[in-house]
């Protein structure tokens, strides 16, 4: 009786630690959130959220987070199938530049994408002789979103094509099926999940990027700012209903991505699950 006293209650113990440090760190800053943008009234953030300038800073926000997916869905899914797929001289090296974004600091890879693009780097005359502008311009805020999103597809993939059962695939190539079929066949039902999955979490991360889309477009208004760039800029001229009411809204869709995410992940391991199941009573 005494041993499960002890174990009850060092479980008890174990679950209140858990759900107060949940409290303070998710909990806590989303009710302040709530109560912050709902503090003068609901007409006041209905009015926040319809303003021009934040719908224009939403829209950039999306537009260039939808074109981070599809540039990593393709690349990042081709260089984790590059990396399982293949051994080559220089592999651990590569394997572990990918995970360089999380790493570094996004000020850091802002200023670094600063100085290659900017006025003073020797790159400048070039792009200024094609007519292209990358610092304080859009196209310079997707490539910093771009870097520091570019782990999470391959990361999610990696596992995924490792887990791949290429007996399929060998009995499918011996009967004579080319490899487009075969991919379209047999290994992209596969990836399905894993791809949504890495869509979503590189969607999520991209949409909340603030400090390399700040240093490398200026918050440009009308330009180059995003809805976190828009946040800032809404605290720093004290007009903080605007900025918890755009917080708010950036926070409610990231966390539907963020379930949409999760579920997909549950989704992939039942489908394992009973994949096993059926393997094991056959």
């Amino acid at each position: 009786m005494m041993n499960r006293r002890k174990v009850s209650f060092g479980s008890l113990a174990l679950i209140l630690s858990v759900l107060l440090y949940l409290c303070l760190l998710i909990i806590g800053p989303v009710i302040a959130l709530i109560s912050g943008a709902f503090e003068s009234g609901p007409w006041l953030v209905i009015k926040s959220l319809t303003s021009p300038v934040l719908i224009k800073a939403f829209l950039l926000t999306l537009r260039i987070a939808l074109l981070v997916v599809f540039v990593q869905t393709f690349f990042g899914t081709m260089i984790a199938w590059f990396f399982v797929r293949h051994e080559f001289l220089g592999k651990a090296f590569l394997n572990g530049l990918v995970d360089v974004p999380f790493a570094i600091s996004p000020v850091v890879v802002g200023y670094m994408l600063l100085l290659l693009f900017g006025r003073n780097s020797p790159l400048f005359p070039l792009l200024e002789r094609i007519n292209m502008r990358i610092a304080f311009a859009s196209s310079g805020v997707f490539i910093a979103t771009l870097f520091v999103c570019f782990p999470f597809m391959i990361r999610e993939m990696i596992p995924v094509i490792e887990s791949l059962d290429r007996g399929q695939e060998f009995a499918a190539a011996t009967l004579g099926t080319n490899r487009w079929t075969i991919f379209w066949r047999i290994i992209f039902p596969q990836l399905k999940s894993g791809l949504l999955y890495g869509m979503t979490l590189t969607f999520a991360r991209a949409i909340g990027e603030f400090g390399a889309v700040f240093v490398v477009g200026g918050g440009v208004q009308g330009r180059t700012e995003t809805v976190t760039l828009f946040i800032f800029r809404c605290i720093e001229e004290r007009r903080h209903i605007e900025a918890y009411s755009a917080a708010l809204l950036l926070g409610l869709f990231s966390v539907t991505i963020v379930f949409f995410a999760d579920w997909i992940k549950r989704l992939q391991l039942s489908k394992k699950r009973i994949s096993l199941l059926e393997d094991s009573l056959i």
